[in-house]
């Protein structure tokens, strides 16, 4: 199962930590872990085997939609920053409303996030 991790720079931290609290499930399971390029560099500092695309505002978010319309990518969990502008706005809209039309699991918090990785 491929699954996106995706978080906006202030919910790296919150990322890193579900990772780590979900260490078990993510290493245990046939799990493919994709990310944008900075998420991925920090999971992968944590130990996780992470296939990292471009970071989201160079159009990261646009790869991973791309996997999710082509069926590849089966969830996405990504940490969103509700309280900052973010220049991508346009790619990250994308990503969403892809999930939604490919019905793709979708996490934007850790609780979320929690109940999907457990599901799994």
């Amino acid at each position: 199962m491929e699954i996106a991790i995706i978080a906006h720079n202030g919910k790296k931290e919150e990322m890193l930590k579900f990772l780590d609290e979900n260490r078990s499930i993510l290493l245990n399971k046939k799990v493919d872990l994709i990310a944008t390029g900075t998420t991925g560099a920090i999971a992968e500092k944590s130990g996780f085997n992470v296939r990292k695309f471009l970071s989201g505002p160079y159009g990261g978010d646009a790869q991973i939609a791309g996997r999710v319309a082509e069926g590849i990518c089966q969830m996405v969990l990504f940490f969103r920053d509700p309280h900052e502008k973010h220049p991508h706005e346009p790619d990250i809209s994308m990503l969403m409303r892809l999930c939604d039309v490919h019905n793709v699991p979708l996490a934007t918090n850790p609780s979320t996030a929690k109940l999907l990785v457990r599901a799994i």
